[in-house]
């Protein structure tokens, strides 16, 4: 007798606004978990991606999304994002599931009809406010990846940059420059090396990859070196921050 999988309960929104609280024997999640039961001795299990909930101007951006979604699929690593349908969010998180990946979305209430969550993920959280999306996807990822987007990936990005940089955490953080795209902010960084805003010991610590069958090679890499670093002394939580 083939054994059942767990029950699982989620909040489902329609689009007429009703939401209704559901039940569902998902068979599948066997398959869930045994994602989640990837070689012990692999460093990086789920990569969080921050990207926009747009396409962009450039063909490239998208392209990179879905490629990044196939090869973490193909790597089984986890994918964990921000949960909406729309624009490179979207297209990363579909690219992953079509070759047969894992996807945690994780979305605020009040972005659900802006975003329109994908509700094929695997698993999809429903949050209070930003503050808890970010702290269950840092909970959540053994690394972080930027693609192209707006201002709330630029916060993303630059809120891990300096959890990193006070050294709150050793997850590795990438920035995928694709077509040139993170060029302004990578020109501002060293400008404030240069102008002495970024001190020595306080370097802000990230990886910059320009092709995306780099990016989990050059984080698996980081994660080994940083797993001989001694833990933050004081780790704190990004809600105590």
């Amino acid at each position: 007798m083939q054994k059942r999988g767990p029950k699982v309960s989620y909040e489902r929104y329609f689009q007429s606004g009703v939401r209704a609280l559901e039940v569902i024997d998902v068979r599948a999640l066997t398959a869930l978990e045994r994602w989640r039961q990837i070689d012990s001795m692999s460093t990086i299990r789920n990569i969080c991606v921050y990207c926009g909930s747009s396409d962009g101007a450039d063909a490239r951006f998208v392209e990179a999304a879905e490629e990044l979604g196939r090869r973490l699929a193909a790597e089984r690593i986890g994918l964990v994002y921000g949960g909406g349908g729309e624009g490179l969010m979207g297209r990363l998180a579909r690219s992953t599931l079509a070759a047969g990946g894992t996807v945690t979305g994780i979305i605020p209430r009040f972005l659900i009809r802006k975003e329109h969550p994908l509700t094929a993920v695997q698993e999809m959280l429903i949050v209070d406010s930003m503050h808890e999306r970010k702290q269950a996807m840092f909970d959540r990822a053994d690394a972080f990846v930027a693609l192209p987007g707006g201002i709330g990936t630029v916060e993303e990005l630059v809120e891990q940059l300096t959890w990193a940089q006070l050294n709150r955490h050793t997850k590795p953080i990438l920035i995928a420059d694709i077509g040139g795209f993170w060029r302004p902010l990578l020109a501002l960084l060293a400008h404030m090396r240069i102008e002495g805003f970024i001190r020595e010991g306080f370097e802000a610590r990230y990886l910059v990859a320009e092709k995306i069958g780099d990016v989990t090679p050059m984080l698996r890499a980081a994660a080994e070196r940083r797993q001989a670093e001694p833990e933050p002394r004081d780790p704190v939580s990004p809600r105590d921050m």
